[in-house]
């Protein structure tokens, strides 16, 4: 910062000594301080494109790029925050579905460095314009490069879009379906826990949080599960953890565990004695970028016990295991029309398969589509959801959308 200033300093200097004239100071007062306001105008100019300039997002720990802003400031306060918009046109199969236009997300990121070692992170999201919650509140100290805490209202480290999950870093107007509905993003739990890296090419992470309400689970499985850290019931709790490896630049490879308890006292058998419902979930994921090419894959295998014993109290099918993996390729076109420019256009193709061991829920799901950046910070997205239902049917949809970080 203290040499950023003395160049700006030097700057100024110079342009006031070409301002005034070679024979010497003899300038009126006006005409002096009518160039002394010139060069103020031009050093403002140089402080204000060099603090544009000096903006990096990139993803530190884990987080999204926006998410990381709080990490790389000096001191102080920290604001980023990123939004999404979408038009959602059902087509076929529609039945008495309504096409719909929501501002589904509009964040703010808000945090504060303490000093180096102590830092506070938070995401305020409004949804669907006129819904307020708190996505993230976490306290960081960092210690080394191998060994940190964290404590707070964390995102759960598992999967590649939990943690990750501002617009522009997914493809397709909606996330993952896979990560919405078995990995059930964005998905935070009160709690505490470590993590860091271990050398150049090994993260970590490694929690206990809250567990989930199972009495709420549902015959698509965990998802209203979740209780986000408003008044969660917490008798029983969960051990998360999270490796990723990347061998080398543009590919990584990691997976990811959530073990615990999610009786939490409500689930109860029909002799009155509580259940534990034990929940597992597993997940493997890697990621590859090269050259335009980006590949992505993710494979997740829960399991619920006494689901029976939650069907009997509820009604509701809850599966014992559910099964669920999405594959995913795209390729960035727009050098091949111009090349040394920010903007990307990458048309993409996923494919999501959703196996709830048989409860009727079981889905396909083929998204093809094209995401637009004409900066790196904002991207327009369209795609079209292909739903291929083993029981029933479920419309189809074209989605128009938007997304932005700052």
């Amino acid at each position: 910062m203290f040499m950023k200033q003395s160049v700006l300093f030097a700057v100024a200097l110079c342009l006031l000594l070409t301002f005034l004239p070679l024979s010497g100071f003899a300038a009126n007062i006006d005409e002096l301080e009518r160039r002394l306001d010139l060069v103020t105008q031009e050093l403002q100019k140089l402080k204000n494109e060099s603090a544009v300039g000096a903006v990096e997002y990139v993803s530190t720990f884990g987080m999204g790029p926006a998410a990381s802003k709080v990490y790389r400031q000096n001191r102080g306060l920290s604001i980023g925050g990123y939004g999404e918009g979408q038009y959602k046109k059902f087509i076929k199969d529609k039945e008495d579905k309504i096409d719909q236009a929501d501002m589904l997300r509009a964040i703010l990121y808000v945090g504060y460095k303490f000093s180096d070692q102590i830092i506070f992170n938070s995401e305020i999201e409004y949804e669907h314009a006129n819904e307020a919650s708190v996505e993230m509140a976490s306290l960081d100290f960092l210690l080394s490069e191998k060994f940190n805490l964290r404590t707070g209202l964390l995102l759960a480290p598992v999967g590649l879009t939990n943690e990750m999950h501002e617009p522009t870093l997914f493809h397709g107007v909606d996330r993952p379906l896979v990560e919405r509905q078995v990995i059930p993003t964005t998905w935070r739990e009160m709690g505490v826990g470590v993590f860091g890296k271990l050398n150049d090419k090994v993260d970590y992470k490694l929690y206990v949080m809250n567990g989930f309400n199972g009495a709420a689970f549902t015959e698509q499985g965990l998802r209203k599960g979740r209780q986000k850290g408003s008044k969660s019931k917490a008798d029983d709790w969960a051990l998360v953890g999270r490796v990723d490896y990347e061998p080398i630049l543009g590919f990584s490879l990691g997976g990811s565990f959530y073990l615990g308890d999610s009786g939490q006292g409500q689930v109860v058998d029909g002799r009155g004695r509580e259940a534990d419902v034990f929940t597992q979930i597993y997940e493997i994921h890697s990621v590859y970028k090269s050259r335009g090419l980006e590949l992505k894959a993710l494979v997740s295998q829960v399991m619920i016990d006494d689901s029976e014993i939650i069907q009997a109290q509820t009604g509701q099918d809850v599966p014992d295991q559910i099964f669920a993996f999405y594959s995913e390729v795209a390729y960035d076109i727009f050098p091949l029309f111009q090349s040394g420019k920010d903007q990307y256009l990458a048309p993409f193709v996923r494919y999501e398969n959703l196996d709830y061991a048989g409860n009727n829920q079981d889905v396909e799901l083929l998204v093809a589509g094209i995401s637009y950046k004409p900066i790196p910070n904002v991207v327009l997205k369209a795609d079209i959801s292909n739903y291929m239902m083993k029981y029933g049917r479920k419309a189809d949809e074209i989605n128009f959308g938007f997304g932005y970080i700052f």
